[in-house]
């Protein structure tokens, strides 16, 4: 009897049928980092196109863009938990809850935002001590950047221009996550009284605030401070001419609220003070 009962123990998952693995579609990038950095590699059925991080998030399958998802593929997968954030997919979000699926959404607008939203997403998929070493190693490099950052006197810290987009000028400000790492890393951003966390910014008003660095948050094929000086009135910028415009950051360090949001820290850094 009693080996009866051992054998029954040990082959209960095939007697009783293994609990099937749950099934998550993620339609924004942010969310995806996430899920991957909590180990659901196999867990993510479905992302946006726009989903290019971890390299098996690019493998998964799509079910359409970040702003225009494809709700029969979505059906089609049957997922347990879908992910999204706020803004453009708003729609999508009623949509799929009238449909009967449990969205979780996640749009921090900030650095404490994104611990409490990774923390949310590991409790939702039972990650709870994975999410909590994540938000560990984020707060931890931005601790250490903070400890370096005490030793830049004021007087020496930088004004900085973040150029999110070109054409028109485009920039990040206060409720911005750009403005919270160009802080954090120790300098001062130029655009500190937009009206908005990202909003046009006029190019007269760059050259009169003269920046002593310009990031460039988008991919610059060109050499970037030769195309940035022939811009009109910007050869005489203090970025220009100390060849202090920077546009070897992935944009995506710093611009998505993700796992990889201290790596974006840590690049403003080391770019800005020569780390």
């Amino acid at each position: 009897m009693k080996k009866l009962l051992i054998f029954l123990l040990g082959t209960a998952p095939i007697l009783l049928g293994a609990a099937p693995s749950p099934r998550y579609i993620s339609l924004a990038p942010a969310a995806t980092e996430i899920l991957f950095a909590l180990g659901l590699d196999k867990e993510v059925v479905g992302d946006s196109t726009y989903c290019n991080y971890p390299e098996q998030a690019k493998r998964v399958q799509k079910i359409g863009t970040f702003s225009d998802p494809n709700i029969e593929k979505i059906v089609s997968l049957k997922p347990d938990i879908i992910f999204t954030t706020g803004l453009e997919q708003a729609p999508s979000v009623t949509l799929l809850k009238r449909l009967g699926f449990r969205v979780i959404v996640s749009d921090p607008k900030n650095i404490r935002e994104l611990y409490d939203s990774i923390k949310e997403i590991g409790r939702a998929v039972n990650k709870e001590s994975q999410a909590d070493s994540i938000v560990n190693r984020i707060s931890g490099i931005i601790l250490k950047i903070g400890e370096k950052v005490e030793k830049i006197p004021r007087a020496a810290r930088l004004n900085v221009f973040i150029e999110i987009w070109h054409d028109p000028i485009m920039t990040a400000g206060p409720g911005s996550f750009v403005d919270e790492l160009i802080n954090l890393a120790g300098a001062k951003n130029i655009a500190y009284d937009v009206p908005r966390p990202y909003s046009r910014f006029s190019a007269e008003k760059i050259i009169e605030r003269d920046p002593d660095a310009v990031i460039l948050c988008y991919m610059q094929k060109q050499d970037a401070v030769r195309t940035v000086s022939r811009r009109l009135g910007w050869h005489n910028i203090k970025a220009v001419k100390n060849n202090r415009v920077i546009a070897g950051i992935n944009p995506d360090l710093i611009l998505r609220p993700g796992p990889r949001i201290a790596q974006g820290l840590e690049e403003i850094y080391n770019n800005l003070y020569n780390e």
